[in-house]
């Protein structure tokens, strides 16, 4: 049985944020650049799912994941 990451929850201040602002400012990566090929080579999964694409529009309660961390989304 493996365990799951813990989830750490980060507030963004509102009902929405698009897919690459969320992994840079939740602090999974550091630059734009690097959020961008993270996503387009499929290492970002939301839901439990690859999502290439950076404009994807998260909504709270949505979960992303990259590098063995797990982030929700939260009003």
């Amino acid at each position: 049985m493996t365990r799951s990451a813990p989830i750490e929850d980060v507030p963004i201040g509102g009902d929405m944020i698009r897919l690459g602002q969320f992994v840079k400012y939740a602090g999974l990566l550091d630059s734009g650049g690097d959020v961008k090929e993270a996503i387009i080579d499929g290492y970002v999964s939301v839901n439990g799912e690859v999502d290439r694409r950076r404009g994807r529009q998260l909504r709270v309660g949505d979960i992303v994941g990259f590098d063995g961390r797990l982030v929700r989304v939260q009003a």
